[in-house]
């Protein structure tokens, strides 16, 4: 089995040592004969639709290469963290990263404009926000940090699910402690709710509910489902706070070393490889609701207006900046 340390030793020591040969600029290898593997990391199970999505890319590159370029999938965080991801791709120790956009937005700005409470009003306003252009304008801001940005996954609607009740209004949010991911906007906004956000990662979250060092979180309803968290959290509360997306990144390194064709190849499948996320997405979104609730999940509908007018603070300060006022509007739009 491939462990993260020993992955990070090969591919590092690979980069100190380019004159050898033996790897390429990222995490995969180079053969001789021009052959290319792509190495791929994601923190998801090895169903998950983003992960399909990613293998999906891969059968088709090996297949339009014949061979040349291949994709070795790491799902199941087995190169850790989404944030340690993020470095990997940037310094070139990994190809190919699929991250939430809330562990993005500190570092690329545009992504904050998917994020933000409320922007989106359902799945299908979403996709068609971002099939109509939000995808590229944000997608492109990724090149003044080491990154090619590929293409977006939605992932559906975020909502809360805790140890503790229902949440109906924000006031039943008061006290609790829910792990958010490491992104201003999820921070300031539990705080708005009443919350006390607790930044920690997707994989310490399970544990984090069992010992009591958290009281809940918040997630869309398949990541609820794959992370066996409703085994601990038995209240889900459709607040539908925030639609923030999935993206998928290239390290540049490993981007500028494909010829220009393969470049061209990799960008169009990538984009191709959403409708295969989206398919995945919707099967397996219904499904995961049926497990949870037949385990014995209580699910509740919230105030969704209380919930608006309490994350109004937090968009009007965003809507100071005028990239992503100009995004919001361009989203709205599609409303």
């Amino acid at each position: 089995m491939v462990t993260r340390r020993g992955f990070l030793t090969t591919s590092l020591g690979a980069l100190a040592a380019p004159m050898l040969g033996a790897c390429n600029a990222g995490g995969g290898k180079a053969a001789a004969d021009g052959s290319r593997l792509l190495t791929a990391s994601d923190v998801h199970v090895a169903n998950y639709p983003t992960v399909t999505a990613v293998k999906w890319i891969g059968e088709q590159l090996e297949r339009e290469t014949g061979g040349r370029l291949r994709i070795s999938q790491y799902h199941s965080g087995q190169l850790g963290r989404e944030s340690e991801a993020i470095d990997m791709a940037r310094f070139g120790a990994i190809d190919i990263t699929r991250v939430y956009s809330g562990a993005l937005n500190n570092a690329f700005p545009l992504t904050r404009a998917l994020c933000l409470p409320y922007v989106f009003d359902s799945v299908a306003h979403m996709r068609r926000a971002l099939d109509g252009g939000i995808a590229d304008a944000v997608l492109k801001g990724f090149e003044s940090r080491d990154l090619v940005g590929l293409a977006i996954y939605d992932s559906g609607a975020r909502s809360f699910y805790n140890t503790k009740h229902p949440i109906v209004e924000p006031k039943d949010l008061h006290g609790l402690k829910l792990r958010v991911a490491s992104s201003d906007i999820f921070l300031q906004l539990m705080r708005l709710f009443g919350a006390n956000p607790t930044p920690m990662s997707l994989g310490d979250t399970f544990s984090g509910m069992e010992t009591h060092m958290i009281d809940g979180a918040e997630n869309n309803m398949r990541s609820f489902h794959s992370s066996r968290h409703f085994e601990a959290a038995h209240y889900w509360s459709e607040s539908q706070h925030s639609y923030a997306p999935d993206i998928l990144i290239m390290s540049r390194r490993s981007f500028e070393t494909l010829s220009p064709a393969d470049r061209q190849l990799m960008l169009e499948l990538a984009r191709q490889s959403v409708q295969v996320m989206r398919k995945e997405w919707d099967a397996s979104e219904n499904k995961a609701r049926e497990a949870v609730l037949a385990y014995g999940v209580k699910a509740n509908e919230v105030d969704m207006p209380a919930f608006r007018r309490a994350a109004e603070p937090l968009l009007r300060e965003y809507m100071n900046e005028a990239d992503i006022a100009d995004l919001n509007r361009r989203i709205r739009d599609f409303a």
